[in-house]
């Protein structure tokens, strides 16, 4: 919500300059609400100035990410697409607005093009997860709003339409499909299976890549924080541990971490979890899962689904954390005929596609976003779509899944949005691990049941949806209340 979206929308406002008739000589950007709150230390306005030179969060170069403000500020213009160069002052055209809220949503911007008493402004709204709202008409009281991209989908088209998780339910127990193959026929009515699966291999391995990147990496995390990355060295640990070098010894503690550490795989799940998060610190790519901030559980867990469970090719009894060259040993590769690597690719489809289903869920009927409903609507959706997505492909029946989902979720009820500096770095790096390790033991949970349980997962997602609505603003990403304020900045 603080850089995919506000990205695409810059983006989407160049993209109309070249029709105007008038070249502009002047940009100016306000960012309102929770985008004025921590739109510095979430990079909300290097991601606008990404968009508005035409780059796309898909594609841009990480190179690129880190020298667009540099080069601005050299030339002291911005260059357009189809326009040119735009005269650009970063310190007059850049307004952060945090106590300036806009009715339709907390993450509200609004781009405007000057020469001289000819303007066009426009207002989006980032409503979560990357996906943006931009409004159609002038008044900024009663707005009236469109997605950016396509319509919202009818749901009403498609073969097994649910809207809650009751209806997803009794879908899958109407036509005796998991909750994966119903998302992935509702999804089939819309792409070809090669696009689907195609898709669906591209975010797996973007999230894989996203892993090795973060344990590759080392340094400082950029910020008045002067946050190190922990991940590398401590992969060079595990690895130490995990392939025999040092012999266990309990007076020493050298047991933790080796063969004979029943937890062991808990150190390499917080390990995946924390490389994602500090990849996202930094500026870099990673899978929108359900947003940036909350990025690193689903990976986590997906790292622990291929390297763990033989439900997805790991071997038996074998446990294989990273390769000879301390990178994720695994890839999802849709030409290998190897039967490891055809089951590893089915399972990690099955996972993602699960996740999804629990992921729309919470977005249509509450929220994602950060700025709305504080963090039980990013790291705790996430927790709960990581956990139905291990669920779903280890082999768990739909209500298990749904299970899995709710006591995920209802365990993050109130879990408050405090970045402190406004920076997505403490407490959320840690903040994700620990959630992936809650995803799994939901998941585990759930598999010992049957799937019958007090507390509907609708019924969680109502409370959290209520919860948000009655939680203070200060605890929802404006960096105003939690550890944000008791915590000494540097």
């Amino acid at each position: 919500s603080h850089t995919v979206g506000p990205m695409r929308a810059a983006a989407h406002f160049a993209a109309q300059l070249p029709a105007l008739g008038f070249p502009p000589d002047r940009l100016t950007i306000e960012l309102m609400g929770s985008l004025g709150a921590t739109g510095r230390g979430h990079a909300t306005d290097r991601a606008v100035l990404l968009g508005l030179a035409g780059h796309q969060p898909e594609s841009v170069a990480i190179g690129t990410v880190e020298s667009i403000m540099g080069e601005i500020d050299g030339q002291g213009a911005i260059t357009v697409p189809g326009i040119g160069a735009v005269p650009f002052e970063y310190q007059r055209d850049v307004y952060f607005l945090p106590d300036l809220q806009l009715p339709h949503h907390a993450n509200a911007l609004t781009l405007t093009a000057l020469n001289g008493d000819r303007i066009l402004a426009t207002t989006y709204y980032s409503i979560g997860g990357g996906f943006v709202d931009v409004q159609v008409n002038d008044d900024p009281l009663v707005p009236v709003v469109e997605p950016l991209t396509t319509p919202r989908r009818i749901i009403a088209d498609l073969p097994h339409s649910f809207t809650t998780a009751a209806e997803l339910m009794a879908a899958c127990g109407a036509t005796e499909l998991s909750v994966a193959e119903v998302t992935r026929r509702n999804e089939l009515a819309r792409h070809s299976p090669e696009e689907l699966d195609a898709h669906l291999d591209m975010v797996a391995n973007t999230m894989l890549d996203c892993i090795d990147a973060g344990l590759v990496a080392d340094g400082v995390l950029p910020g008045v924080l002067r946050v190190p990355r922990r991940a590398k060295a401590l992969a060079a640990r595990l690895t130490e541990r995990t392939d025999g070098r040092l012999t266990a010894d309990p007076a020493a503690r050298l047991w933790a971490a080796t063969a004979v550490d029943p937890m062991r795989a808990m150190d390499w799940v917080n390990l995946y979890s924390l490389a994602v998060n500090e990849e996202n610190a930094a500026g870099h790519r990673v899978v929108t899962a359900p947003t940036n901030g909350a990025a690193g559980v689903i990976p986590g867990v997906l790292g622990y689904l291929i390297t763990c469970c033989p439900e997805a090719g790991a071997p038996f009894g074998v446990f294989s954390p990273v390769d000879a060259r301390g990178l994720m040993p695994y890839r999802i590769d849709a030409a290998d005929p190897n039967p490891r690597a055809v089951q590893r690719r089915h399972a990690v489809h099955d996972f993602l596609l699960a996740a999804t289903a629990i992921g729309s869920l919470i977005k249509n009927n509450a929220s994602i976003a950060g700025a709305e409903v504080g963090c039980q609507g990013e790291v705790g959706s996430a927790a709960a779509m990581a956990a139905a997505g291990l669920t779903q492909a280890v082999g768990g029946t739909p209500n298990q899944v749904e299970n899995a989902a709710e006591i995920a979720m209802e365990h993050h009820l109130g879990l408050t949005c405090d970045p402190v500096a406004g920076l997505v770095q403490v407490p959320c790096i840690e903040r994700n691990a620990v959630a992936a390790i809650k995803a799994i033991n939901a998941a585990r949970m759930a598999m010992w049941g049957d799937g019958r349980h007090k507390v509907s997962f609708d019924a969680v997602i109502e409370t959290m949806r209520q919860t948000g609505i009655d939680m203070l603003s200060k605890y929802k990403e404006t960096s105003a209340g939690g550890l944000a304020v008791n915590v000494v900045e540097c």
